[in-house]
């Protein structure tokens, strides 16, 4: 498998930005399906935002319009740019190569 190590966590204020890489210790090239999930205190891990090999993504309602998944294949590395973060979006975020390859998570804190 694939290892995934996620960075680019830590506190920020609501309303303000961040973005979360993602960096592959192999090529994610065959990986057809990278996404990133959410695991909040007290909740079930749940997806946040996915992409395949052409492009095409997908995202949980609570995000959209605010947070922006992406991929580098040549870099293999995933990106997730979050814009006008809420308090609610805190919690640990995991990249993910579907089916079996997870990163270890890394911590989101938005402060009201």
């Amino acid at each position: 498998q694939v290892q995934l190590v996620e960075s680019g966590g830590g506190l920020v204020q609501a309303g303000g930005s961040l973005r979360l890489s993602c960096a592959a210790s192999g090529s994610i090239f065959g990986i057809n399906v990278m996404g990133w999930y959410r695991q909040a205190p007290g909740k079930q891990r749940g997806l946040v935002a996915a992409i395949t090999t052409g492009g095409r993504t997908n995202y949980a309602d609570s995000v959209k319009g605010r947070f922006t998944i992406s991929r580098d294949n040549a870099e293999n590395t995933v990106y997730l740019q979050m814009n006008s973060l809420k308090p609610e979006d805190t919690g640990v975020y995991y990249c993910r190569g579907y089916p079996d390859n997870w990163g270890q998570g890394t911590q989101v804190t938005v402060s009201s």
